[in-house]
Order: structure tokens, then C-alpha cells, then sequence
């Protein structure tokens, strides 16, 4: 059943985009169905900064798609971008091996060993792929190798030759201008960022510059396939066109009417895009701002074919907590494949919807994902209550569905931070995870495993593989006699206190009220009083009783939240571990 926003008078970034967007393709293109563009360059793992470049459309596309309106979200595969070098710490390549490949098209170098894929760039857009599935991410791929290999540019690859003069006339605009050192230090490291990026804009220069003059067209080499190659002379009127190659000295005479490899270098090639498209929005990283960036010099080369400059909002980078423990293996970037491992899609979805393009945000894989699950839970809360804003309910819908329907989620949403707890300490055992889980709630008590997933699953796998084993609970398998011997008698009362109540209070919020209220017990206070009703020494109190627990359980000062670490560690051996 399709998804209706709860509010039609929403203030959220992604209303009003889509207002605009709208308003905009009607005049353009009255009747037609609205475009909508990312671009991402499968030159390595696509990952979750690339990310932001298909969710900031996907959710405008989506709301339009809510309103009613046809809509196409195409996302350009630059797979005929050179290979421009190799990426560290990829599992299968031979740095070395892999650096012959280098000035190819991506879709010319092999995959990486063991790859059931037949081209670098169908590797890692396979995982991208299957990423944006899980998403709920509807688009239209376009492979540009295929669009340039089988002449479909043609028509725009002869128009851009036949204007050279006036696109080398903008591009001079640029390449005349002396900005002071520091600025040009900046543009460096910003392209070099945007090659590392994978958004392609980097990865070429601004053409074939020789005796001959300047030329917006680069040819793929037709003996070592690379693109290290000048054009020396063109012919407009029969289009014969000269070439040389730099890296091998093939040299041949083709005629581009007819000629298939190659392509127009990226300042050109991505407005001719959008000419070509019809592309209404298409945002763009916050480094194609500076001067002479490609989403600039675009906005002035797209009228030569004919076309428009979308609406584009600069998007800010997407920061990352806790990849400590990230394999090297991936290539030292987490991907949306690695965020999907330990958080369910409506979670990074919500990632993106609920800030703005210009606002940078960090997606967490270490302690802070817990919080960020409880702050989730809350907000879904108050959606269901109408407690919450306009804004975060609009944020909240665009995250747990699109126009097609709602995403599969979990039947049972128990606290993450508790399934993280109990997956820990039951080290992968599920017949003691569902005996734990079961006993959270005694009046609905877990059927099945299968009710808590798949945010169980994803909070097991974000104990197994980001949390260092020094963190990780083991449980005593014996008594700690000396340190049992060694307590005073506060101490020892605090612990009969806790077995006493131990049977009454077996529950998750039972045991909270247990381990809470014997400090306040041993202080003259009722177990059920609140912080206003207490001194700050109780806080002092319960530190140190909560302390001693954890000692006496897992021979450590601090572990999981006590409630959840004595169900896991059930009652009868709590008892046994606490001298009972």
C-alpha cells in the first residue's frame, strides 16, 4: 500500500525542493515526466559519502513520486571514465599488476581475483546495487560505456567538436585566472578529494590541447586501450579525426562519425548529459564550488548543447565514527554494504532525510550507533502518540518507506542497545539469545528469534565485528571467593538485598527498579523515589553497587546495562556467582 506523507504542509528540505523541481519541469518540460540525476563512478567501493549523491534525489524523486507526478531518477554509471589509479587495499589486486591497467576505461580492467564479475566497474556496482535494493532506492541505470561504445552520444560528440572554440572559450575563462597560492592549494586538494570521491570530475583533464588547437573529445587508444592520447588534427566537414598515443606511439585516422571509443572529457561530457537527459535536479559535493569546478563551468558549457542547468544543491560530506575496526580488505572505506550490516535501511535512510544537503553528518559504527537507535525509537514513539513535529514525522515517513510501499521491518523492535547486550554476552547462541529476550517482557514474552529480526541480526553483527575483544562481556564461570570474602557489610547487604528481590523483579523493567532502588533501599528512601526525592550521594551509591556487580559478574568495572546482562546470565547462576 503505498505511503501518503502524514503532512501535506511540511517544512522539510526535501517539500521544498520538490516544489521547486516541479515548478521547474513544467516550464522546461510540460508534460514529461520529471528527471532526476545522480552520477557515481564505480572506480573503487562506492561508499557512503558517494552515498548522499543518490539519497539527496532518490527522496526529492520520491516525494514528487507521492504527489502524483511521473518521475525518473537516473543514476549515469561513469564506467567509461579512465581507470585512474589503484585503490589500497583491495582484496585481490596486486597494486603493481593492477597499475598496467591505469588510463583504460574502468569497464577495460579486470576485476578484482575471485570476482564472479567481469570488469572492475561491474564489481563494485554490483555491491552498490544490491545496497540500494535493500534501500527501497528506485532508478534508471545508464552504463555510460555502453551509451558511448554503441554511438548514442554521436550526434552530441560531432556538436561539441564542430564548438570547440566557443567550450575552449569558456574553459579559458578559468585556466587564465591567478588565484593566490593558498586558494590554488585548495583546488588541488579539492579535485584530488573528488577523484577519491569516484565522482569522475577529477579523473580527466579538460581536453586534447596541441599544435592542432584545443579538442573536447578524447580517444581510447586502439592498441593499449588507455587515453593517454592527443588529438593532432580534425576534420569537420568529413569528421576524420588524427590521433596519437603518448603511452604506447599507436597512432591512427579514424572517422568520428563512425567511431566508437572514446568520449568527451568530464567538463563537457557532464552538461552534454544534462542536455541530453532533460535533468531538472542533480546536487553536486560541496567541492564543485570552488572556481572553475565542473558544476560551474557546466552551468555555462550546457547552453552550447542546447540545454539547462539543473537545480543543484551543494551537499556537504558525510562523516564516519568508529571505523577502527574496519577491514583493510574493503579498501578503508565503509560502503552503504557495511552501514546495512549494522543498522536497519529506515536507520541510514533517516540519516539522510532528516538533514539538509549542506549539513555534514556523521554515521556512527561504534558506541554511538546505540544512541542513535534510541533516539529512533523515541521519535517513532511520538509519531505514533502525534506528538512529533511536522518536520520529523515528514523525516520519520520518508524513512520507513517511499511511494511504493513501506520497508520490510522488524515485528518486535527491542532496544538495540539491549540486543547488542545479549548477543554479546550468548556469543552467538540462540537458543540462550531467545530465552534472554523472552524474559524482557514476561506478559509478551518473544515467540521467536524471527520477531526481533532483523535488528537483532544487525546488532550481532555490530557486536562481532566493531567492537574490539577487550570490550567484549565474558561472563566468570566461577564464584570470585576473595573478593566475596572481602566485603563489608554495606556491601553484603546491598548483594542480599538485590538476590532477595531477584525472583519478584525478573524482568527487564523489574530488574531496573531492582539494581536502581537498592542503594535508595540501604539509605532509608523508598526503592520508588525519584532523583529530586534523593540526595547526590545516591548517585555515588549506586555507582559503586553497580561496580561491585559487574566484578562479581564479569571481572571488570563496567559491562553491559545490568538489567540485561542478569537475564543473560540467568538466575540461578547470578545467584551462584553472588555467593548465594
Amino acid at each position: 500500500m503505498p505511503i501518503v506523507a502524514q503532512s501535506t504542509e511540511t517544512t522539510d528540505w526535501v517539500s521544498r525542493f520538490a516544489d521547486e523541481v516541479i515548478e521547474e519541469s513544467e516550464r522546461r518540460a510540460p508534460g514529461k515526466p520529471v528527471v532526476v540525476a545522480s552520477g557515481l563512478s564505480p572506480s573503487g567501493p562506492v561508499h557512503l559519502g558517494n552515498l548522499r549523491e543518490v539519497m539527496t534525489p532518490h527522496l526529492v524523486a520520491d516525494e514528487i513520486r507521492r504527489r502524483g507526478h511521473e518521475v525518473r531518477h537516473l543514476i549515469s554509471w561513469d564506467d567509461y571514465d579512465r581507470y585512474r589509479k589503484v585503490p589500497k587495499g583491495i582484496a585481490g589486486v596486486d597494486e603493481e599488476a593492477w597499475a598496467e591497467h591505469i588510463g583504460k576505461p574502468l569497464t577495460s580492467v579486470p576485476a578484482p581475483k575471485g570476482s564472479s564479475y567481469p570488469n572492475w566497474a561491474e564489481h563494485f556496482k554490483a555491491a552498490m546495487i544490491a545496497s540500494l535494493a535493500e534501500l527501497g532506492v528506485e532508478f534508471d541505470g545508464i552504463s555510460q560505456t555502453a551509451q558511448y561504445t554503441s554511438g548514442v552520444y554521436r550526434e552530441q560528440i560531432l556538436h561539441a567538436m564542430k564548438h570547440r572554440g566557443d567550450i575552449d572559450a569558456v574553459l579559458a575563462q578559468y585556466r587564465t585566472k591567478k588565484a593566490p597560492k593558498k586558494q590554488q592549494q585548495k583546488a588541488v586538494d579539492e579535485a584530488e578529494l573528488e577523484a577519491e570521491e569516484g565522482s569522475g570530475a577529477a579523473s580527466e583533464d579538460d581536453g586534447s590541447s596541441g599544435s592542432a588547437g584545443y579538442f573536447p573529445y578524447k580517444p581510447y587508444c586502439g592498441n593499449c586501450e588507455k587515453d593517454l592520447t592527443t588529438v593532432t588534427s580534425y576534420d569537420d566537414d568529413t569528421t576524420e579525426l588524427a590521433y596519437t598515443c603518448t603511452a604506447c606511439g599507436f597512432s591512427e585516422t579514424v572517422r568520428l562519425s563512425e567511431f566508437n571509443r572514446g568520449k568527451l572529457v568530464w567538463k563537457v561530457d557532464w552538461p552534454m548529459r544534462w542536455a541530453y537527459e532533460g535533468v531538472i535536479f542533480e546536487p553536486s559535493g560541496v567541492d564543485h564550488s570552488s572556481p572553475g569546478s565542473s558544476f560551474q563551468v557546466g552551468g555555462q558549457i550546457v547552453g552550447i548543447f542546447g540545454g539547462k542547468q539543473p537545480i543543484g544543491p551543494m551537499y556537504a560530506f558525510v562523516g564516519i565514527s568508529g571505523m577502527a575496526k574496519m577491514s583493510s580488505s574493503r579498501g578503508g572505506v565503509p560502503t552503504p554494504a557495511d552501514a546495512l550490516k549494522i543498522m536497519e535501511p529506515q536507520i541510514l535512510r533517516w540519516l539522510y532525510a532528516r538533514r539538509r544537503p549542506n549539513q555534514s553528518f556523521k554515521i556512527a559504527f561504534d558506541q554511538e550507533i546505540q544512541r542513535l537507535y534510541d533516539e529512533w525509537d523515541k521519535l517513532a514513539g511520538k509519531v505514533a502518540d502525534g506528538s512529533a513535529l511536522p518536520a520529523d514525522v515528514a523525516a520519520y515517513t520518508r524513512a520507513v518507506g517511499t511511494a511504493a510501499g513501506e520497508l520490510p521491518k522488524t515485528t518486535r523492535p527491542l532496544p538495540y542497545r539491549t540486543l547488542a547486550s545479549v548477543a554479546d554476552i550468548t556469543a552467538g547462541h540462540e537458543d540462550q539469545a531467545l530465552r534472554i529476550l523472552s524474559e524482557l517482557d514476561p506478559e509478551q514474552p518473544l515467540a521467536s528469534l524471527a520477531e526481533a529480526r532483523p535488528r537483532y541480526d544487525k546488532a550481532e553483527a555490530w557486536i562481532n565485528t566493531h567492537v574490539p575483544a577487550d570490550q567484549r562481556t565474558i561472563v566468570r564461570d566461577e564464584p570470585d571467593a576473595e573478593l566475596l570474602k572481602s566485603l563489608d557489610e554495606a556491601s553484603q547487604q546491598s548483594v542480599r538485598l538485590l538476590l532477595d528481590g531477584l525472583a519478584e523483579h525478573w524482568s527487564l523493567d523489574g530488574l531496573t527498579h531492582l539494581v536502581y532502588g537498592v542503594p535508595k533501599v540501604q539509605a532509608g528512601f523508598p526503592a520508588d523515589a525519584t532523583p529530586k526525592e534523593l540526595p547526590p550521594e545516591i548517585k555515588t551509591a549506586q555507582r559503586t553497587f553497580f561496580a561491585l556487580l559487574y566484578h562479581l559478574l564479569v571481572g571488570r568495572d563496567t559491562g553491559p546495562r545490568l538489567p540485561t546482562l542478569l537475564l543473560a546470565v540467568g538466575q540461578e547462576r547470578v545467584r551462584r556467582l553472588l555467593g548465594e
